[in-house]
């Protein structure tokens, strides 16, 4: 009987959660946090490149969905109003103190989630292992010199696999330029690892 409740809960959409706790059900919001904390700690990560100011703008990111639950609508997917919270939390960072790290794509060892980027040379080298670290700094030097609007939209699509719509929502930005800025910001990034 518990594990048919269990797969039942499971199947409960994120935005019936989310009425759930807006009425009153902080069960609901658990659910939320337990489903998120992994995903949302990968996303930060890559922008922190440090496990403990990941961990605060992740907490940050839940207090803040608690305090404004009911700021939320359901015209818009729960996750694509919580990422969007997440990255504005994240900018505020990074403006406030000049220190945060732009961002990484290694695999975050802590996240089930995390996936790395990997990338393809024609060249022969015989140390692989090398060759791959060299690649993966390249590449982080080259999403380093994005600017903030392209390397936004490169991380929520390439890395975190979002759909244009939502990267669209997240940055309140037109599905247009959100394309446009992820094939811009590709380029960029193939352009600066060639140098």
């Amino acid at each position: 009987m518990n594990a048919i409740r269990s797969n039942h809960r499971e199947k409960v959409r994120d935005e019936s959660l989310m009425k759930r706790f807006q009425e009153g059900d902080e069960q609901a919001f658990s659910e939320l946090v337990n489903r998120y904390q992994d995903r949302l700690h990968n996303f930060l990560f890559r922008y922190t490149r440090n496990r403990q100011d990941c961990e605060d703008l992740a907490q940050e990111t839940f207090i803040r969905v608690y305090r404004k639950r009911d700021s939320y609508k359901p015209i818009a997917r729960f996750s694509t109003w919580m990422y969007t919270i997440a990255l504005n939390l994240a900018r505020s960072e990074f403006r406030k103190q000049k220190k945060m790290q732009l961002v990484s794509i290694h695999e975050d060892p802590a996240d089930s989630d995390s996936r790395e980027m990997v990338f393809e040379s024609v060249e022969v080298q015989p140390d692989r292992a090398l060759e791959n670290k060299m690649d993966m700094e390249r590449l982080e030097d080259a999403l380093d010199q994005l600017t903030e609007e392209y390397r936004d939209a490169v991380v929520l699509r390439d890395i975190q696999q979002l759909s244009y719509e939502e990267i669209a929502e997240i940055t309140e930005t037109p599905m247009g330029t959100v394309k446009s800025r992820i094939n811009r910001g590709r380029i960029q990034i193939q352009e600066l690892m060639v140098k």
